[in-house]
């Protein structure tokens, strides 16, 4: 059973393509969320017949995401004993301690990571005047970077290795998930800078449909607004996938491009079926 979080399409295409050669069952976080009321109601699953378990989510702010780590907490897993188990986190750059993080969470619910790795992937963050988003050229590199170490990884899934752990944490992991970690969740994420410029917005209610916490209601062709909730992960789903760039966060985002993982088609669906 692989159960994944993804935004703008980074780790819903890495559990995609472990579904696709394992033949393991997906759980898309955000959506059993929506269906069941919450990431803090209780999700309960069985396991089938020898069906080792994945976790995969991106990393924000060098930690895993609030709604990953909610549904965490009340995840029940009837036959979890003794099962394969493995982690597998995107980031656009370093993942600081985000795996030792999550290995906590698990533990608190009895299961442990036999394996992990970090896919380092296409950037999506751009709600700081520094952050941008990778040109073409370094997100095809990453893309094909990301797809050779998972196609290897696959093959560890398969047999069921333990002990893998290759991780990018960076050169000052505590500093980063700790430090600028705990500021990224108190006092940075949010949606309070959102906004949409009504000229360009057509009413197409995309921006309510991706957006994984359901922070956005955009009824009857009305414009979007979000309902500032405390809930919003600053995942910027909303603004890349807006199809008229009607969407932008303060003036933070002024200029800069958007991305999800299918931008670019023609790559996407080459790498998607190489073997």
């Amino acid at each position: 059973m692989v159960f994944y979080f993804s935004c703008t399409g980074n780790t819903r295409w890495a559990a995609k393509r472990i579904a696709y050669f394992t033949g393991d069952r997906l759980v898309d976080i955000a959506a059993e969320c929506k269906k069941h009321g919450g990431s803090d109601k209780i999700h309960e699953y069985t396991l089938d017949l020898d069906e080792p378990i994945g976790f995969l989510f991106p990393v924000h702010g060098w930690r895993p995401p609030l709604m990953v780590r909610e549904f965490i907490s009340k995840l029940r897993i009837a036959n979890a004993q003794g099962r394969y188990c493995y982690i597998i986190c995107t980031a656009g750059d370093t993942v600081g301690e985000a795996v030792d993080i999550f290995q906590k969470d698990l533990a608190a619910i009895g299961l442990k990571a036999d394996c992990a790795i970090s896919l380092i992937m296409p950037e999506s963050y751009i709600g700081l005047p520094f952050m941008n988003l990778d040109n073409e050229s370094s997100e095809i590199h990453k893309k094909m970077q990301a797809h050779r170490i998972l196609t290897q990884f696959i093959d560890s899934i398969l047999d069921k290795q333990r002990g893998i752990f290759n991780i990018t944490k960076g050169r000052w992991p505590r500093i980063n998930s700790r430090l600028l970690g705990h500021a990224f969740v108190n006092w940075i994420i949010g949606d309070s800078k959102f906004r949409v410029d009504p000229d360009r917005c057509i009413h197409c209610g995309k921006c309510a449909k991706v957006c994984p916490t359901s922070d956005i209601e955009c009824q009857n062709g009305e414009t979007p607004v979000w309902k500032h909730n405390g809930k919003c992960l600053s995942c910027f789903a909303c603004y890349h996938h807006c199809p008229t760039r009607a969407i932008e966060y303060g003036s933070r985002t002024k200029g800069k491009g958007q991305y999800y993982y299918e931008h670019y088609e023609h790559y996407e669906h080459s790498v998607y079926n190489a073997k």
